[in-house]
C-alpha cells in the first residue's frame, strides 16, 4: 500500500497503480520493426513460363512422286523434362499436316493429311540418344517396324532432328491438285499420352510439359526446276 496526499484527505491506492508505467519489452519493439520492413518489401516475382514453341519454316514442294511439306519448329526443353529423359523414359512427339483445296463457293475441302511420329529415348548402355521416326504411332511392333532409327551422341543433336520435319509426304499431285497456292494447317506437340500412366497423373497442371504449336497458312506450291 502507498498513500496519496491531497489538500483535503488521503486515500489508499494499489502499489501497481502508483508505480511508473512499464516500457515496452525490447523484443516486442524489434518484432514490430521487422513486420514493418517486410510490409515494404516487393512481392516475389512470379516464375517465368517456359518459352513458347514456334514454327520458323513451312514449305510446300512438288516432286515427281507427290507433294511434300517441310517444316522447322523451335522450342526449349525444360529441365524437368530433361530429367525424365535422363532416367530412361522415352518422349513422343507428333507432327501433323493437312492440305486443303480452295473453293470460292464453299469452305475449303481437305484433300490430304499426313502425320509423323517421333520417339526419343536415352540408351544408358551406349550413352547415346535414339530417335525413331514413323508414319504410324510407335506403340507396338508395327510402329517400330516401320520406323527409321537414328542415333546421336548428344541430346541437342537429337532435338535438332526432332525440330526439323523434312519432306513429309502429303499425297499424290493428282489428289491435291497443282494450284499455285494451297491452304495448309500444321501442328506439332509433345504427346504426353504416351508416357507411363503414373507420369500422366503427375503432369496435371504442370506447364513445363505443354509443348505444342499450330499454324495455318496459304503456301505456294514450289515446283521442281
Amino acid at each position: 500500500m502507498c498513500w496519496v496526499t491531497t489538500t483535503v484527505f488521503s486515500t489508499p491506492c494499489l502499489k501497481s497503480a502508483c508505480a511508473e508505467p512499464r516500457r515496452p519489452a525490447l523484443w516486442a519493439v524489434l518484432l514490430w520493426a521487422c513486420l514493418l520492413a517486410l510490409a515494404w518489401l516487393p512481392a516475389p516475382a512470379a516464375a517465368q513460363p517456359a518459352p513458347a514453341a514456334s514454327i520458323t519454316q513451312l514449305r510446300l514442294e512438288q516432286a515427281d512422286d507427290g507433294v511434300y511439306l517441310t517444316a522447322a519448329v523451335q522450342f526449349e526443353l525444360p529441365g524437368l523434362v530433361e530429367e525424365v529423359l535422363d532416367k530412361g523414359i522415352a518422349l513422343y512427339f507428333v507432327a501433323e499436316a493437312e492440305i486443303y483445296r480452295e473453293r470460292w463457293y464453299w469452305t475449303d475441302r481437305q484433300v490430304a493429311r499426313a502425320s509423323r511420329y517421333m520417339r526419343l529415348a536415352y540408351q544408358p548402355l551406349t550413352r547415346r540418344w535414339r530417335l525413331n521416326v514413323s508414319p504410324v504411332p510407335i506403340t507396338g511392333a508395327a510402329g517400330f517396324g516401320l520406323s527409321l532409327n537414328q542415333n546421336f551422341d548428344s541430346l541437342p543433336d537429337a532435338l535438332d532432328a526432332v525440330k526439323r520435319i523434312g519432306r513429309m509426304r502429303l499425297g499424290d499431285l493428282a489428289e491435291i491438285g497443282d494450284d499455285a497456292v494451297h491452304p495448309v494447317n500444321f501442328r506439332f506437340k509433345l504427346d504426353t499420352t504416351q508416357l507411363p500412366r503414373p507420369f500422366q497423373i503427375g503432369l496435371v497442371g504442370q506447364a513445363d510439359w505443354n509443348i505444342g504449336v499450330e499454324r495455318s497458312a496459304r503456301l505456294p506450291l514450289e515446283k521442281p526446276r
